[in-house]
């Protein structure tokens, strides 16, 4: 879903210097470089990017699909299909994730979980009996 030439346009922009309190809806890409108080979700129509910069600095929940992050995240980071941690990340809170790359410098204070897989059910293994 997320090669690198085919992410979501960043369509919206919080500016360094900038301060956003409340719930934050948004489509398609967001890339943050202030600070946001309050939850960060994207919505479900389509695919979605969520950027936070080295400068940036979320308190509350996030959730989009592709999340790089660089910044500080205080909250649980829910990312339905990749969680990207860049050098700088600090986030302090549970993360989940569908793939995660980390990079080296990352910190997470907080539980690591994969998104369930749904797993192909398989018939049952019958085993051969030694009666003659």
């Amino acid at each position: 879903m997320f090669s690198r030439k085919k992410q979501p346009p960043l369509k919206s922009l919080i500016a360094h210097g900038s301060r956003i309190e409340g719930q934050l809806l948004f489509t398609e890409g967001l890339r943050i470089d202030g600070e946001v108080q309050g939850d960060v979700r994207a919505t479900a129509e389509q695919p979605s990017l969520l950027v936070v910069s080295e400068s940036a600095r979320v308190e509350g929940a996030v959730h989009a699909d592709h999340v790089i992050v660089n910044g500080t995240v205080h909250g649980p980071i829910h990312a339905g299909e990749l969680l990207e941690l860049q050098p700088k990340a600090r986030i302090v809170g549970d993360v989940v994730y569908k793939a995660l790359e980390m990079h080296q410098g990352a910190i997470i204070s907080g539980q690591m979980r994969p998104l369930a897989v749904l797993v192909e059910e398989k018939p049952p293994l019958k085993l051969a009996s030694n009666q003659s």
